[in-house]
């Protein structure tokens, strides 16, 4: 069996808002995914999940705990290698696209892949290849603002997969989407993620798209357990 792509352990954390105001939103979370292994974390709005994947990303550090990456533990890498693994080993899609509203979905697509050392020819071309994956070829010079919501996030996750990572990170990516738009929107990010063969989890608080990952966890007074 191949060694995890994340592994967290025993992740604790508090947002100190002045006593007696202490939120204790990790207490103890740990898990483990393996490369293909699409994982659904399911909580409601609040219950820490937009933290843990932030955490699990290396975007936020928890009070105790670990975090490795590809057998890599992360805890005390300088913040200059912990963005190095960010840009290069974790893609993330939130549930709003926060594209680039001055750029073109091709260029929202190339911008992190001249960021992480591409030619802009192969970051153009592999921009292209995945706009065409997800059937908007066609829309590679329209702007965001110019796109529906399903094409802007169809342009998020190829994006997110720009530079190849090995982790995806998603948070509610369908949660702000009519049920019609949700589910194509949604197929097309599990035949991407199937098609790379990366390690992925996937917040979402709809059980029926949860329903069809590999996995269901779900998180409970700041620990996991699965469904």
């Amino acid at each position: 069996m191949s060694n995890p792509t994340l592994q967290v352990r025993d992740l604790t954390k508090t947002y100190n808002l002045g006593k007696p105001n202490e939120v204790k939103v990790l207490q103890g979370a740990s898990l483990s995914v393996a490369p293909g292994e699409v994982v659904a974390l399911v909580a409601p709005s609040g219950a820490g999940k937009s933290t843990l994947l932030h955490i699990a990303g290396l975007l936020d550090t928890p009070d105790a705990g670990t975090v490795l990456i590809e057998g890599t533990d992360m805890t005390h890498l300088s913040d200059r290698k912990r963005t190095a693994v960010r840009r290069g080993t974790v893609g993330f899609i939130y549930q709003f696209h926060h594209l680039l509203p001055e750029f073109s979905a091709l260029e929202n697509i190339v911008l992190p892949q001249l960021a992480n050392g591409a030619s802009e020819k192969a970051a153009k071309a592999r921009a292209m290849a995945l706009l065409d994956r997800v059937g908007i070829a066609d829309r590679a010079s329209h702007r965001p603002a110019a796109l529906s919501g399903g094409e802007q996030q169809r342009v998020a996750f190829c994006r997110a997969l720009a530079n190849e990572p090995a982790l995806l990170l998603a948070d509610e990516p369908t949660g702000n989407l009519d049920p019609d738009t949700s589910e194509r929107v949604f197929s097309t990010l599990m035949t991407l993620v199937r098609d790379t063969g990366l390690a992925a989890v996937i917040a979402t608080h709809n059980l029926e798209l949860a329903a069809r990952m590999d996995r269901q966890i779900r998180m409970t007074g700041g620990v996991l357990e699965a469904l």
